[in-house]
């Protein structure tokens, strides 16, 4: 987690330069993201499982155990980024273009803490990279399989290429759309994988909790990308 942090910094701060953003904001401003991020995965996923929590209410600040939920750090950091900006005079749609890539980065090695950790791994596999989970980590109803999909590693490598394409395209593509690139690629990422996740969550009609809402996000992105471009065309007749 803190190589991650220190990468996304780093990518947002020289992003910032090329796009006139002074690096004491950007530092300034990353400590109330990554504050508001926190908070907001740990919420999130104790509000998905409030009645394991609420028997054990000591494990709610036992981050350490795992229990952090990208979703809710995405609410979490964005509500920070708002508080943090209300009174600011910048170009919010800039700003979020070039923390996002940064973002991206973060996930892709924040990720890999979960094969140190033995957890969110996928559904048993014959494939050649599947990987040994110890037993105790293991699912009882999967007791007798040794290898397993790693699911974070799948999510990492994805996260790491949306990384790729919005540093390259950032000079060249308007922020809107690098935007519309994160949030839709994510999503559809995490959609995807969630079919071979076993790990515990929250279901709605037939889909798991992270695939309701990659869905949600990816109606949204395209109703913000389509009402925006409507606001251009207008401005311009």
């Amino acid at each position: 987690m803190s190589l991650a942090i220190i990468a996304s910094i780093k990518v947002v701060i020289v992003l910032g330069k090329k796009n006139n953003f002074k690096t004491d904001y950007i530092i300034d401003l990353s400590f109330w993201l990554i504050l508001g991020g926190l908070i907001g995965a740990r919420a999130y996923d104790v509000l998905l499982f409030l009645p394991t929590y609420l028997s054990n209410p000591i494990d709610i600040f036992k981050i350490w155990n795992g229990g952090l939920a990208i979703h809710g750090g995405l609410i979490g950091g964005a509500i920070a980024f708002f508080l943090y900006n209300r009174k600011k005079k910048v170009d919010l749609v800039k700003l979020v273009s070039i923390i996002l890539p940064g973002l991206a980065l973060g996930q892709a090695i924040g990720r890999l803490g979960n094969y140190f950790n033995q957890e969110l791994f996928g559904r048993p596999t014959s494939l050649p990279w599947g990987i040994p989970i110890d037993i105790w980590n293991k699912p009882i109803a999967y007791l007798n399989y040794e290898y397993f999909h790693p699911t974070f590693l799948y999510e990492s490598l994805g996260c790491l290429l949306i990384f790729l394409v919005l540093w390259k395209l950032d000079a060249i593509i308007k922020k809107e759309t690098s935007i519309i690139i994160y949030f839709i690629g994510y999503s559809i990422l995490r959609f995807s994988l969630e079919f071979i996740k076993i790990d515990d969550t929250p279901s709605f009609l037939g889909l798991r909790w992270p695939q309701v809402i990659s869905l949600i996000i990816i109606i949204a992105s395209l109703i913000f990308y389509y009402y925006g471009k409507k606001n251009k065309l207008r401005k311009k007749s």
